[in-house]
């Protein structure tokens, strides 16, 4: 788990005194995976999103619209229903481009706990390949299986697409959405980090290969060893936990107040 250095208690910064602990916790790791996001240049100006369920409730933490994700700290995060309404008071909203495919993952997807969404260069470009993407890579060989695609639709604002994103993910943790960018559905921060690094560094990879010539095939069998292999992915190696830790440690170092 990820070594807190600073600890602080739900009451130090609870306001309104309905924090517990546990939420307070899953607020800080959130806001510092937005500073990871941030250190990454993952970040998207105001715009993208991760949001997950606070365990043992319906309720969401998401990041407020209208701040960059160097400014999302544990007590700025907005908590908000299923459907997306204000739980707790907040001075900000949320992105309804945002939470309208979010909320019918949460709600359709037994371990869909946290979503991610990005736009970044090399895993759009990928989305916008008419074969997306390529298993030719050590990365991309890592995700064989776990990747499904969605039809552009334009902006997700309408609920309906949700529901035909839901559809097209099936059991798989990743999304691309077609023309628009990548979505990764997980129980957790650490996984779903873990599969959103493997996916940029397998299109970043792809782009770079592809500019320069024809990559080397990869057949099947030592597709699926890869993929099942893939410590990243595997929960008997904390499911990307130990690698989320060190790059919040660096978040951390840079800028500590998003725990605050």
């Amino acid at each position: 788990m990820y070594n807190e250095p600073v600890t602080r208690s739900a009451a130090n910064y609870n306001k309104t005194g309905d924090l517990s602990e546990q939420e307070w916790k899953l607020r800080q790791k959130l806001a510092g995976v937005y500073r990871v996001f941030d250190l990454l240049s993952w970040d998207e100006s105001i715009y993208n999103h991760i949001s997950i369920r606070i365990p043992g409730t319906e309720h969401f933490l998401i990041n407020p619209f209208g701040l960059h994700y160097s400014e999302v700290t544990a007590s700025n995060l907005v908590k908000v229903d299923i459907d997306g309404r204000l739980v707790r008071p907040s001075e900000w909203g949320i992105n309804p481009a945002g939470f309208t495919f979010h909320s019918a993952i949460h709600a359709n997807v037994e371990q869909g706990h946290c979503v991610m969404h990005v736009h970044t260069t090399p895993t759009l470009a990928v989305c916008c390949l008419e074969n997306g993407l390529a298993y030719d890579n050590f990365y991309s060989a890592q995700l064989y299986g776990l990747v499904a695609t969605h039809p552009f639709e334009g902006i997700t604002l309408r609920p309906d697409e949700g529901e035909r994103i839901v559809a097209s993910a099936g059991e798989h943790p990743v999304l691309l959405l077609e023309s628009h960018g990548p979505v990764v559905i997980a129980s957790g921060l650490s996984q779903a980090f873990s599969l959103m690094w493997l996916l940029n560094r397998a299109c970043e990879v792809q782009l770079a290969t592809h500019a320069m010539g024809k990559a080397k095939p990869i057949n099947d069998a030592v597709l699926r060893s890869c993929q099942r292999d893939s410590l990243n992915l595997d929960p008997n190696f904390g499911a990307g936990e130990d690698a989320l830790s060190a790059f919040l440690r660096l978040a951390e170092r840079r800028d500590p107040g998003f725990r605050f």
